[in-house]
């Protein structure tokens, strides 16, 4: 999976739209996102800068180097303070601290039925006690085949039964730069208990 990411960041992703995604801007906006803040597949970092210009403490980190080297370049030139690091987010208890929210734009949904587990293991080390999780992923409600796997609010809830709260889980949808104009979601508000 690493070498796909890689190779998709020398080039343009579809979904690395050059700026935030609408709906973290949206729960920004309405005080959802709280206090210190992880990005968990930061890709080239829009949402984490967006959260920094907000006075938000940020990390970003990816698995894909050229994502991480074009966020730190975006930080740069914009004079904004983010911790951009290439990190592993089944491994997230190697950062070392925790934070009060996590935002999660389109990792979810590449981890296949046992990393989730390891996932949301790894995520409740990073975020603190009450601390909140905001992730966008692909819907089952997307047609076709393209992009990856879609997800369902039942699988949502399963890989969140034990030690965390699904707040709701709303439909949304991904802005892309691809002909396709975006792509069905789902957005949840998921507790650590």
């Amino acid at each position: 999976m690493g070498g796909f990411f890689e190779s998709a960041y020398e080039g343009t992703p579809p979904w690395d739209i050059g700026r935030p995604q609408p709906e973290f801007v949206r729960l920004e906006a309405a005080g959802e996102i709280r206090g210190s803040v992880l990005d968990v597949g930061c890709g080239t970092g829009e949402n984490a800068l967006h959260m920094a210009a907000k006075g938000h403490d940020v990390w970003g980190i990816d698995g894909a180097p050229t994502a991480i080297k074009k966020a730190k370049a975006k930080a740069k030139e914009r004079a904004l303070k983010v911790n951009f690091v290439g990190h592993d987010a089944l491994r997230l208890e190697s950062l070392g601290r925790t934070f009060d929210t996590v935002i999660d734009s389109g990792l979810f949904h590449v981890f296949d039925d046992a990393d989730r587990k390891t996932f949301a293991r790894s995520l409740g080390s990073a975020l603190a006690a009450g601390g909140r999780y905001f992730m966008m992923c692909f819907s089952e409600r997307e047609p076709g085949d393209w992009g990856p796997r879609r997800v369902t609010q039942a699988e949502v809830r399963a890989a969140f039964r034990s030690g965390w709260r699904v707040e709701w889980i709303r439909e949304a949808r991904f802005a892309t730069i691809n002909e396709y104009g975006g792509a069905e979601a789902w957005l949840s508000k998921i507790s650590r208990t």
